[in-house]
C-alpha cells in the first residue's frame, strides 16, 4: 500500500464529531500531496464558524502520523472554495442514507431548486 493509500485510510478514521462521517468521505479534504515521509493536506470544515476549528486539523495531523508513520503532517484549513454537500463522497453518502433514512445530498439539491425557483 503506498503512503497516500494509508494516509486516505487513516483519514478515513477521524469522524466530523457532529456529522457520524469520516472527513474524507464528507469531503472535507480538497487536496492532498505526498511526498517521501512527508503529507500536506489542504482541508475544510463543513461552516467557518465550526467550533471544531482548531480541534480537527490538530487531530488529523496526529493520527496520520501515528496511523503512517509520515515524518512530516502538514494539515492547512481553507475555506475557498466553501464546503457543500455535493464533495460527499458515494460512500458517505451512503452512510448518511443508513444514518438519516433519506439521501441527504438529494434533499439538499431539492431544496436548493426550490430556492431557485422562488
Amino acid at each position: 500500500m503506498s503512503l497516500k493509500d494509508k494516509v486516505i485510510e487513516a483519514l478515513k478514521k477521524v469522524y466530523d464529531p457532529e456529522i457520524p462521517v469520516n472527513v474524507y468521505d464528507l469531503g472535507l479534504v480538497y487536496d492532498l500531496e505526498v511526498s517521501d515521509s512527508e503529507v500536506k493536506i489542504k482541508m475544510t470544515l463543513t461552516a467557518p464558524g465550526c467550533p471544531l476549528g482548531s480541534y480537527l486539523p490538530s487531530l488529523i495531523e496526529e493520527v496520520v502520523k501515528q496511523e503512517t508513520g509520515a515524518k512530516s503532517v502538514d494539515v492547512e484549513l481553507v475555506w475557498d472554495p466553501p464546503w457543500s454537500p455535493l464533495r460527499v463522497t458515494e460512500e458517505g453518502r451512503k452512510r448518511l442514507k443508513e444514518i438519516y433514512g433519506v439521501d441527504v445530498i438529494e434533499e439538499w439539491l431539492k431544496r436548493a431548486r426550490e430556492t431557485r425557483q422562488q
